[in-house]
């Protein structure tokens, strides 16, 4: 009999890419599940405040986050792993945020405007916060991005 997978691991962080510095990117693995919205919302906020990053930043990209990860749970499959990989990186203020998942049948995009559905508002929501955001697909899944406070280095859409 094979035991069914642990669901209550815990953020596991990957090594800072380019030290803590204010220019500076973390990377974390969240479980596949919906509790994993608050854990990454609260490392990001702290990390953010820790960047000396501007308080309208820090909220939008606490907001931005909640949409992509709850996306990315409700509408994804999980990584190989039954984790979501967060990824964030600061440089000059501009906060870039990401979050890869093991795809899904559909690709994300927003959902037509609507006032009485009680959801499908997230990527609308990520849109009207975004300098700019996009999604990336690749074969082990795929990645929504969004870059807060300016431009990304990015130009895919």
């Amino acid at each position: 009999m094979t035991a069914a997978p642990r669901r209550d691991r815990p953020v596991r962080a990957v090594p800072p890419s380019t030290g803590r510095g204010a220019d500076a990117s973390r990377t974390i693995r969240v479980p596949w599940r919906a509790a994993s919205v608050a854990e990454v919302r609260k490392v990001l906020v702290e990390d953010l405040q820790t960047r000396s990053v501007s308080e309208v930043v820090v909220d939008e990209a606490e907001i931005v986050v909640s949409e992509l990860v709850s996306n990315a749970v409700r509408h994804a499959r999980p990584l190989t792993d039954g984790m979501l990989r967060v990824h964030w990186k600061v440089k000059a203020g501009v906060v870039e945020v990401e979050v890869t998942d093991g795809g899904s049948d559909t690709s994300p995009r927003p959902a037509p405007r609507t006032i009485w559905a009680p959801s499908g508002r997230g990527l609308r929501i990520v849109r009207s916060l975004a300098h700019e955001w996009g999604v990336t697909e690749d074969r082990n899944g795929s990645t929504v991005w969004a870059s807060l406070g300016g431009p990304s280095r990015r130009r895919s859409r």
